[in-house]
């Protein structure tokens, strides 16, 4: 089978980074929906199909070559769902923003993936992943919320002809943060891997409770309250209960507050009743057995709310705070120095004014 490539180039350190330095800034990009199974078809395609976001470019012609391997580990957790567990780590040019659990689903009619990982690399070999293991068509690309580990995968997944599927918060929440996170991936992860990396809207949205079937299998999405953030989403596979959490589930990687404590105590309880045999999170795991995979964040939620609710009953300034709320759980997550502020200080700002 042959793909379709192109060599994205900077012209020089100075468009990236704006410090001069010589040579170029490039990396082999892939462009999905370019593939057959000889390379005069796969290039007959590339006259008709140009992508759109190539302008801006020094690059390349483009051109077909023999499919490669995908550079992203995939274990079958259970029949037909596979799940690449993210690296527990900081994004940065080693892994290319593959922070984060990522998922596949295949029914006998097409394939749901769900999120899609912190660059555009990452989503590239996302798509070859699920090519290595079925042609059927990749029909949907369900994100689970608004943070950039999980989104800026996406564009490549639609070009491969997946409908972009989020909770109904994520439109405006990415057009709020887009330039915000961009900025930031640009800087911790670099250049050449974060080269043609964007954060393109969902192509629907869920408010409540839906259903896909991907032909003998049906998948529930369903939209939550504020919790972890403003646009979370879950999907549960029926045919396996497996429960894909996103980040409403952490494991082993420091859970990250960026909507209510309060709210995400609440859905996390929610979550637990939910007839699942097990749960991928979106960091760590890569599979937990559930409900009892949840009491690990369960545990750091309450702590978390308990502490903060003390310093603020003591008077205990915000900046203080910060640094002891949530100190007992330490030991037990990667990253927490790097996250525990940031969740005290949000859930401080969240409790003081009740």
């Amino acid at each position: 089978m042959f793909e379709a490539f192109v060599s994205l180039c900077l012209m020089s350190a100075v468009e990236a980074t704006g410090v001069a330095s010589a040579g170029q800034l490039c990396r082999m990009a892939l462009l999905p929906g370019h593939a057959a199974e000889r390379k005069v078809e796969c290039e007959e395609g590339l006259k008709h199909r140009p992508a759109s976001w190539l302008s801006g470019f020094s690059l390349t012609e483009p051109f077909c070559a023999p499919r490669p391997k995908s550079k992203l580990q995939f274990t079958e957790v259970a029949p037909g769902l596979f799940v690449h567990r993210g690296v527990v780590a900081e994004p940065d040019g080693r892994n290319a923003g593959d922070v984060s659990n990522i998922v596949f689903i295949v029914g006998r009619q097409g394939v749901a993936v769900i999120d899609a990982g912190g660059s555009r690399q990452v989503g590239e070999d996302v798509y070859l992943a699920v090519r290595e293991r079925t042609p059927l068509p990749i029909s949907h690309l369900i994100l689970t919320h608004v943070h950039p580990d999980h989104v800026f995968g996406a564009e490549p997944l639609r070009e491969a002809g997946a409908v972009i599927i989020g909770q109904q918060n994520l439109p405006r929440a990415l057009a709020e943060r887009a330039d915000s996170y961009r900025t930031s991936f640009m800087r911790l992860i670099g250049y050449p891997p974060f080269l043609g990396s964007h954060i393109i809207a969902p192509d629907r949205v869920v408010s409540d409770i839906e259903t896909i079937d991907l032909g003998d299998r049906v998948i529930e999405l369903e939209a939550w309250p504020t919790a972890h953030t403003s646009s979370d989403l879950t999907v549960f596979d029926r045919q396996t209960a497996t429960l894909v959490a996103g980040d409403l589930l952490f494991d082993e990687h420091a859970p990250a507050l960026d909507g209510s404590l309060k709210g995400w105590r609440s859905v996390l309880g929610e979550l637990t009743r939910i007839k699942a045999v097990r749960a991928v999170p979106g960091h760590g795991g890569p599979v937990l057995d559930w409900p009892t995979g949840a009491e690990a964040l369960a545990h750091y939620l309450e702590v978390l709310e308990e502490d903060t609710r003390a310093a603020v009953h003591s008077g205990v300034p915000l900046g203080e705070a910060s640094h002891s709320i949530g100190k007992s759980e330490a030991r037990k997550w990667a990253l927490f120095d790097l996250y525990n502020p940031r969740n005290a200080t949000a859930a401080y700002t969240e409790l003081e004014w009740e």
